[in-house]
């Protein structure tokens, strides 16, 4: 597989289709794919479930998304917090579905679906709503719940560097996701603050290998203002 470098953000989403299941990296704002997500809204696709940590920031990332009427379906850790209005109005209209994951399942979840694993049992939300309705087994005494894999049709997340060749790595904390993201989905479009040349990043240092990367893009550089919590 050749990993594809996009003249822009806009050529790397084209072919979104309405109804994806997308999988989005970040963790709140840090390793958020602003550009992607921005192109998305331009794009147009529609009905998409977005699997991500959080359901949105303030007016932009993901929360511009929804603001913009694309998500029917949010499949989330975290999707309350200070600055989360805009999903918070959805939700309570009714317009805009949501599957609460604890943090570590949903990362399982993912690795699973691209590690071929059909199932899995795991003791994470046994006695709790999030358990209701789904296989239990007892393994060694106790309780478990069995899980599937989310299987994405598009993962969009952000790197720090790339080469040509699609091999990634990350900056700190803002890796998050990415690395799980990235082997969980169909078609993987990543945004990096650098392209170097084949060679110009150490083997050693390589999280995700370019085997998993469709298209790269060349972020812009910005810098973000969040409106507080209303």
């Amino acid at each position: 597989m050749t990993t594809t470098i996009a003249v822009g953000p806009d050529e790397a989403v084209a072919d979104v289709e309405d109804g994806s299941t997308v999988l989005v990296g970040g963790f709140g704002l840090a390793g958020m794919p602003f550009d992607l997500i921005d192109a998305l809204i331009r794009q147009g696709a529609g009905d998409l479930t977005i699997v991500s940590n959080n359901a949105g920031n303030g007016d932009v990332g993901l929360a511009a998304l929804l603001k913009a009427g694309r998500v029917r379906k949010v499949i989330c850790s975290f999707p309350r917090q200070s600055d989360s209005y805009v999903f918070d109005d959805l939700y309570r209209a009714g317009r805009v579905e949501l599957e609460v994951v604890p943090q570590g399942t949903l990362a399982e979840r993912m690795r699973a679906a691209g590690a071929g694993i059909g199932a899995f049992y795991s003791p994470v939300g046994v006695g709790t709503p999030l358990a209701e309705g789904k296989e239990t087994r007892e393994i060694d005494g106790r309780v478990h719940v069995l899980e599937f894999p989310i299987q994405g049709d598009v993962a969009l997340i952000s790197a720090h560097r790339a080469d040509t060749m699609g091999n990634l790595v990350y900056r700190k904390t803002a890796r998050n996701f990415g690395p799980v993201m990235a082997t969980a989905a169909r078609t993987v479009v990543v945004q990096v603050t650098e392209i170097v040349p084949a060679g110009g990043i150490d083997p050693e240092t390589v999280v995700t290998p370019g085997i998993y990367v469709d298209r790269l893009v060349r972020a812009k550089a910005r810098r973000l203002t969040v409106q507080g919590a209303r």
